[in-house]
């Protein structure tokens, strides 16, 4: 995102001597993506930001993920996974694994006490709040949050949550980076006028925060081969240190509120509701809109067939039409996989015809490579949704 930001006290010149007013050395940090060849961000720390006194094993939540075999169509039902008592609970630890394959992981959390201190160097994170707010500190500084908001974490930034009251916090954890459409942009990166939001919607973090401390845990998921694992660093330092920073590579804040659909004469196709991109995968969201204008418009979505790709939408808030008599409602993740046709359920298209508006918020990811079932998948599957086109009401839960 080449969105230039300023932030707190940095030198005139780049890589050039920088001390406070007593003499003392600012240590500059180059934060760059692709080998230092695309977006990045120089940050002035008080002390030495790689200076660490311990690193040990830490154990991840549950990773390991089962093929979704045979092919079968799912609804899982997060608000199952999390009961009242999350006190404790963060949005680090206690996330758990919903979806995933080698390019992207969905997880889920309702988190009520602040995190640990937190770097994700495998990938981006795009982190969708269903509810709540709070602020993620980061070691750019402080970002607050609230309902609605996609918080884009780039890898590799050192942050924690701090909810003011529990987050319903839906967590899409890439394995490369997360970024706008490149077709939303000019070759120079600034949005372009068709693109259904623009840079005055971005919200980055403030001003650092100036934090000192010793001997302070950070939380590091990685790659070790083909595994995803974790390791607990002791810092000599507080890392939240950073006095300022510039550049174009820093966690920020999308509301889906200020998302403008994009409508038209007859049904349009799902890339119109796309937010970002990533490696083999798209988030897009579903917000309430005007629909199609055609005098014979149906404005329900057609059957389509997932040529290549598997489909996720997890239902927000609203009432989507398409899913009626399904058993889906808030909360609800349906998974529809590559290799069938879905679209509405029976009676949804009639139903559908003359409707002018729809009150719907959803968010969809769909991958290229197959995804596979997470415990917290297989934990809330309702093992019926499945059959609910071929109009068994009594199948249906």
């Amino acid at each position: 995102m080449a969105y230039y930001r300023r932030v707190g006290e940095v030198p005139d010149t780049r890589h050039t001597q920088f001390r406070d007013d007593a003499g003392r050395f600012r240590y500059e940090e180059l934060m760059g993506e692709e080998g230092f060849s695309a977006d990045s961000s120089l940050l002035y720390h008080r002390t030495i930001p790689s200076a660490i006194i311990g690193s040990e094993i830490w154990d991840l939540p549950d990773q390991s993920t089962v093929p979704n075999h045979p092919l079968t169509p799912r609804h899982l039902r997060l608000h199952d996974l999390f009961g009242d008592a999350v006190a404790g609970i963060d949005a680090v630890t206690g996330r758990r694994l919903v979806l995933g394959n080698g390019d992207v992981r969905i997880a889920y959390v309702v988190a009520a006490a602040a995190s640990p201190y937190y770097r994700n160097a495998v990938g981006d994170e795009c982190v969708y709040v269903e509810a709540g707010r709070g602020v993620v500190e980061t070691v750019l500084g402080v970002l607050p949050y609230r309902t609605g908001d996609f918080v884009v974490i780039p890898r590799a930034t050192t942050h924690r949550w701090v909810p003011e009251g529990p987050s319903r916090l839906y967590a899409v954890e890439a394995n490369g980076h997360i970024a706008p459409p490149k077709r939303y942009l000019s070759r120079f990166g600034q949005f372009l006028e068709h693109a259904p939001y623009c840079e005055r919607d971005l919200h980055g973090p403030g001003q650092p925060l100036l934090a000192a401390g010793t001997e302070v845990e950070v939380l590091v998921k990685h790659r070790a081969g083909a595994s995803i694992v974790g390791t607990r660093f002791v810092y000599a330092d507080h890392p939240f240190d950073v006095v300022g920073w510039g550049g174009c590579l820093y966690p920020y804040t999308f509301n889906v509120e200020d998302f403008m659909p994009i409508t038209g004469k007859v049904h349009q196709p799902p890339p119109v509701h796309q937010v970002f991109e990533g490696d083999n995968f798209v988030i897009c969201n579903f917000v309430p809109r005007e629909v199609d204008y055609h005098p014979l418009s149906v404005p329900v979505p057609y059957y389509h067939s997932n040529v290549d790709s598997d489909e996720v939408m997890f239902y927000v808030a609203g009432d989507y039409a398409a899913r009626k008599g399904s058993g889906i409602g808030i909360g609800s993740v349906s998974l529809h996989p590559g290799g069938l046709a879905h679209g509405p359920q029976p009676g949804a298209v009639e139903a559908s015809l003359g409707v002018r508006s729809v009150d719907e918020l959803a968010v969809m990811v769909d991958t290229f490579r197959p995804l596979e079932l997470g415990e917290g998948g297989t934990a809330t599957d309702d093992g019926k949704y499945a059959w609910v086109w071929a109009n068994r009401p009594e199948t249906i839960g």
